[in-house]
């Protein structure tokens, strides 16, 4: 297995993203408007599967599966996190009747008797090598501020009947991994030693982490963990689960993306390079300034592997020189990669208010811009739109697009845009928004 970059991509399948990944609402997006009818078919069972090695495979029957984060609240609903949504995949693709509402109160792990009230996914990858994979998730435990605060994260293991069936466990950091007095944050899966088992890394103070080593009991402990790392940053960036991975110099260990501020906000990024004992060593230069990194072969046929980052407006930088390809899709920016015609070279697409496609090709990534149909919400001016995942959904060798558009508080759209030969369809397969999200 190459080295690949575990970086930001879009809950990614954001699905870690955080699943919805950054945005432009201007509070909460808890809320929602009163909908007439569900856009959501009538719910089923989740189909039993028997474990695969699919990236973001909760049920284990080898087809990928979606995460929704920051649900929109049913109409009249509380302020409440209304949980985490699953859609469960299918040989057709993403079957919104096979779908769980994962909530604090039913799934997560109380402290005490405290539930906790937020309930936030964060990172997807099979920790425990059962070929079901797992979602780990940030909580908010009690704290007087005395001291070191707990562990925020729990670990949701995945099942042939999925997610949906157990509480999840708190994430074991041992105090000898632990730097300092702040909160553990923002989790990042990957083989960061290259022994075939997935390894997490969480922030400590400083610009260090807890780098844990995989594979995970399912009592949420590590196989071992030392001392905290040293990186060259203080925020991670954490990938979509279902984001393509990256070979930068095929020695088997994926590598970390640490930036200079948190994930969101404009920073600049560089390489924390994985190796036998983590990722200990500090990789080329930092990236310019931007939202978002996304790696791939961008350059040509043959040339290895690259980034492209995305700043105010969407101004892509390749390879790391200053941007030249402006792609005006406003707000703040997502980007995914992946070959949604199948024809060897990777698109590359960004979310903002009006995202954007650019195709691969055997030249490099082509800076003719097309601009991609936003799903239309009530209200004035342009909604934004996240990009949850571009990655094969339904087996066909073709990556398809899932976008969240959201307005504010009150409306969202998810839609799945299948990829073609010719590339994104015109029209999307399926569209649903999250504030008809309910239990089975």
């Amino acid at each position: 297995m190459g080295r690949r970059i575990v970086t930001a991509a879009g809950l990614g399948l954001v699905l870690l993203l955080t699943s919805c990944g950054p945005s432009d609402d201007s509070g909460d997006a808890r809320h929602a408007a009163r909908h007439r009818a569900s856009s959501l078919p009538a719910a089923r069972p989740v189909p039993a599967g028997y474990g695969s090695r699919t990236a973001g495979d909760f049920n284990g029957d080898g087809h990928p599966d979606l995460v929704l984060d920051r649900l929109l609240a049913p109409a009249g609903g509380r302020d409440d996190d209304p949980g985490i949504g699953i859609v469960y995949g299918s040989a057709h693709g993403l079957a919104p009747a096979a779908r769980e509402l994962l909530t604090p109160a039913r799934n997560a792990t109380p402290t005490g008797r405290a539930v906790p009230a937020a309930f936030d996914a964060e990172a997807v990858c099979d920790l425990d090598r059962d070929g079901f994979s797992d979602l780990v998730v940030t909580t908010d435990p009690p704290y007087d501020g005395v001291g070191r605060p707990p562990v925020p994260v729990q670990l949701l293991f995945g099942s042939p009947q999925g997610l949906g069936t157990a509480r999840a466990v708190r994430l074991r950091i041992p105090d000898r991994a632990r730097f300092g007095n702040e909160w553990p944050d923002q989790p990042v899966c990957g083989d960061f030693d290259g022994d075939g088992a997935a390894d997490l890394a969480v922030t400590a103070s400083g610009p260090r982490i807890s780098y844990l080593r995989g594979p995970f009991t399912r009592a949420g402990a590590p196989a071992a963990a030392g001392a905290p790392l040293a990186v060259p940053g203080t925020a991670l960036a954490a990938p979509g689960p279902l984001a393509p991975s990256s070979d930068v110099d095929h020695d088997g260990a994926d590598d970390l993306l640490v930036r200079s501020d948190a994930p969101g906000r404009r920073a600049r990024a560089r390489l924390a390079l994985g190796g036998p004992r983590g990722p200990l060593r500090a990789g080329p230069a930092a990236s310019p300034p931007g939202y978002a990194t996304v790696f791939g072969s961008f350059t040509g046929a043959g040339r290895g592997v690259t980034s492209v980052t995305a700043d105010t407006g969407g101004l892509l930088s390749v390879g790391g020189r200053p941007g030249t390809i402006r792609t005006g899709t406003g707000g703040v920016p997502t980007l995914a990669a992946g070959d949604t015609d199948h024809d060897g070279h990777p698109d590359l697409v960004v979310g903002g208010t009006r995202p954007a496609l650019l195709r691969g090709t055997a030249h490099g990534l082509s800076a003719t811009v097309r601009r991609l149909p936003a799903p239309r919400l009530p209200g004035p001016g342009r909604p934004h739109s996240t990009v949850l995942a571009l990655t094969d959904l339904d087996g066909d060798h073709r990556a398809d697009l899932v976008l969240l558009t959201r307005r504010g508080r009150t409306h969202d759209r998810v839609t799945v845009w299948p990829g073609t030969p010719s590339g994104l369809a015109a029209r999307p397969a399926l569209s649903f928004t999250t504030a008809d999200f309910r239990a089975p």
